[in-house]
């Protein structure tokens, strides 16, 4: 078992090789449109709104459609029924998330550069705990707006949980909520991070130098 975990340690010190490179140069550049591009979208449809109130999540703010002014209109419906006013100032995740895309594009580059298999492999783990908390910090802050309502409000509605992803009925407003293209360009960065390790993997190039001193 111990030979095993030593040429496993071996083989994460080669240097990413090849058309590996080229992928993870790839990945670094599709994190480039996901500070410019939605990467959450939610609609809000009602008999009153038959086309739909729109909201896009970005990696820096909330954006509402038609210009913003949907934005303006969730929060007027929001005051009726007591929750919060969604301002994108009480979203810290909104100061903090372009920077952490910001580091892990330029490690991303740093492996396509001279990286080994062992730093992809940290490249990997540290976007799967990125992406691992920041779904959890969006499903956070939609329980917390949904369940902490104001019970003076002019219209009772009791406690609920926006829907995180899928369709949900809340009060007389259908609710869609899915990934935006932002987040699909996370997915197509992942997928090639993993096929450049696997080719790195499977065609190494030269061994690593032990030395012996």
């Amino acid at each position: 078992m111990s030979g095993f975990f030593e040429r496993l340690t071996a083989s994460l010190d080669r240097p990413v090789v090849g058309k590996s490179r080229l992928l993870v140069f790839l990945a670094a550049l599709a994190l480039v449109p996901t500070f410019f591009v939605p990467l959450w979208h939610m609609t809000f449809v009602a008999q009153q709104y038959p086309e739909g109130l729109n909201l896009y999540v970005y990696s820096h703010n909330l954006v509402g459609g038609d210009d913003g002014n949907d934005l303006t209109e969730i929060n007027v419906l929001n005051h009726y029924i007591g929750m919060a006013e969604l301002k994108p100032a009480d979203f810290t995740e909104l100061k903090w998330i372009p920077l952490v895309i910001g580091l892990i594009g330029v490690l991303t580059l740093r492996v396509a550069a001279i990286g080994t298999l062992r730093s992809l492999v940290d490249v990997v783990v540290v976007s799967l705990y990125f992406g691992a908390f920041s779904v959890w910090s969006f499903w956070y802050k939609l329980n917390y707006y949904g369940a902490n309502l104001d019970p003076k409000a002019s219209v009772e509605v009791a406690p609920f949980m926006p829907p995180m992803f899928g369709y949900k009925l809340v009060g007389q407003f259908d609710v869609w909520s899915y990934p935006a293209f932002g987040t699909y360009l996370f997915l197509v960065f992942g997928l090639l991070l993993v096929a450049a390790f696997w080719l790195s993997w499977r065609n190494p190039g030269p061994e690593p130098t032990l030395s012996n001193s």
